[in-house]
């Protein structure tokens, strides 16, 4: 973003438009993958190690599949698709986000296996090699975006083709270290002679699925809410880009710690140890509370630096002010309730609960209220993040309420 953001605000412009739909599919492997990552913790939490590489090379058939569905889908279709979400956008945006998302599309398969292999590495408790290959590829990112933008002037189509081959990279290193793993309680080995296990695959989706609807869902009606901004003109999509990329990058500590809560949750559980698990949600839940209050406030103190590094016009520069403060405060208060906590829920096999209210809430709190305050209302494109801000108070209560009530107990992931 910061790259293309020198070729002018409709690159950024068309980078965000085409990263909000790969975020829709990144959200959606990676929720699928919590299925799999909480069939296998619940296996190694009963020392089964036979059953937790099997589960795992069900996970790694199931989302390649998709991921070759979504993406021929995603090239055929890439024009259409991008007029169906954003409406009549600039034809300069139009046209560089269709050549983004064609090099984005190629890599998809790629996305999603490397996101199986990271979510079953965390599955083990090994969280350090996923960071490592995380480094590796963005370095690989970052390398190719430098040189295929400004060396060769590719524009987007060079950040497209730098994002294609670190997620090349990602996936070929994480499959080639999970296959040689043989001492550990997951290994690939073995995954070329292909058996399929329906139960497994059934046990996965029944976690997974309804995290991926969850997913999907709230992320088109995030699309459905960015969809409002054309109505604003190219500054203000330039400011919700800019604020989005920075807000996506402040709940990044949130996010680590609700993986930790799935494999841990995922492991206790399936030692059959309860008591341990709360001790746990509640040590979890304290730790990416006070980090994202610390990252609120740095963003509040930084916010100027922060913003000039995208070359903002003032109109643009202003409303991404007004954004942040919004995100900053309702971040510090609720999104640890409100994203975290979840995680605990479906690592019980309470997935389905946990789909219903992010359903409900993103459409009658985030979307609805959206579309009322800003065309009946007249608020202008602020009331977006204000009912984005509401939508997370009134998760963080639905599954705050839940997990007190200890109904999740009574759940089961593992059907033999």
């Amino acid at each position: 973003m910061l790259m293309v953001s020198s070729l002018g605000e409709f690159a950024v412009t068309a980078v965000n438009i085409i990263d909000n739909i790969n975020n829709l599919l990144i959200i959606a492997f990676t929720a699928l993958c919590t299925g799999g990552a909480v069939v296998v913790s619940q296996y190694i939490g009963r020392r089964d190690e036979r059953n937790s590489s099997l589960a795992a090379k069900q996970l790694v058939y199931s989302v390649i599949l998709i991921a070759l569905l979504v993406m021929i889908f995603t090239m055929i279709f890439r024009r259409p698709l991008i007029r169906l979400i954003y409406g009549n956008i600039e034809d300069d945006v139009l046209n560089a986000s269709s050549i983004y998302l064609l090099f984005i599309g190629l890599s998809y398969p790629f996305l999603a296996l490397n996101s199986a292999n990271s979510a079953l590495f965390r599955a083990t408790g090994n969280s350090r090699i996923p960071m490592l290959i995380g480094i590796l590829a963005n370095i690989v990112n970052i390398a190719g975006n430098n040189f295929f933008i400004f060396t060769l002037n590719m524009g987007v189509m060079g950040a497209a083709l730098a994002t294609f081959l670190c997620r090349v990279a990602a996936a070929a290193l994480s499959t080639a270290l999970l296959y040689r793993n043989k001492s550990s309680p997951i290994s690939l080995s073995g995954m070329f002679n292909i058996r399929i296990v329906p139960s497994m695959i059934r046990n996965i989706l029944n976690v997974g699925l309804p995290s991926a609807i969850e997913s999907s869902m709230f992320i088109i009606g995030r699309l459905m809410t960015q969809r409002i901004f054309t109505f604003f003109g190219t500054a203000a999509m330039a400011a919700n880009a800019v604020s989005s990329l920075i807000n996506s990058l402040s709940f990044m500590p949130g996010m680590a710690f609700g993986m930790a809560m799935l494999t841990i949750t995922g492991q206790c559980i399936g030692a059959g140890d309860y008591d341990e698990t709360k001790k746990q949600v509640f040590k979890i839940m304290k730790l990416a509370q006070v980090s994202l209050m610390i990252i609120s406030v740095a963003i509040l103190i930084f916010m100027d630096p922060l913003i000039s590094l995208f070359h903002l016009g003032p109109e643009a520069r202003a409303t991404t002010v007004a954004f942040l403060r919004i995100h900053c405060i309702t971040m510090a208060l609720f999104w640890a309730s409100s994203f975290c906590l979840p995680n605990a829920l479906r690592a019980a096999g309470d997935a389905r609960y946990v789909m219903i209210c992010a359903v409900i809430s993103m459409w009658t709190v985030r979307v609805i209220m959206a579309y009322l305050m800003v065309y009946t209302f007249g608020m202008g494109p602020i009331a977006i993040w204000l009912a984005m801000g509401a939508d997370f108070i009134v998760r963080g209560i639905l599954y705050s309420k839940r997990w007190i009530g200890g109904k999740w107990q009574s759940k089961r992931v593992i059907k033999d």
